[in-house]
């Protein structure tokens, strides 16, 4: 079974920066696209950032374009979001999932789901 825990989520000011964590157990996490997405109150679930299998190449939301780094560790099974200059609109919960392909930005191949880790921007 696949597992996806993340980490980092937390309260912090306008133009503040943040790392995310998502570490994953289970399956072969090197060979697979993952993804960091976020729901925010009242909003449609938005993916936000993916990153192919061996990292090489991204794709990002132009809500979080230039702001946001997506990257991965395959030797320590993880993969990472970097927010900078955060604004009061990050605010959400982040969610990372794996897709069942090596590289994909269509939501319905993303099948293994974290647990979401809060953040909040304060205005």
């Amino acid at each position: 079974q696949v597992q996806l825990v993340e980490s980092g989520g937390r309260l912090v000011q306008v133009g503040d920066s943040l790392r995310l964590s998502c570490t994953a157990s289970g399956g072969t996490f090197s060979r697979y696209g993952m993804a960091w997405f976020r729901q925010a109150l009242g909003k449609e679930r938005e993916l936000i950032a993916a990153i192919n299998y061996s990292g090489l190449r991204t794709t990002y939301a132009d809500s979080v374009k230039g702001r946001f780094t997506i990257s991965r560790d395959n030797a320590a099974n993880t993969v990472y979001l970097q927010m900078n200059s955060l604004k009061s609109d990050d605010t959400a919960e982040y969610v990372c999932a794996r897709a069942v392909t090596n590289w994909s930005t269509f939501v319905p191949d993303y099948r293994h789901w974290g647990q979401g880790t809060q953040v909040t921007v304060s205005s």
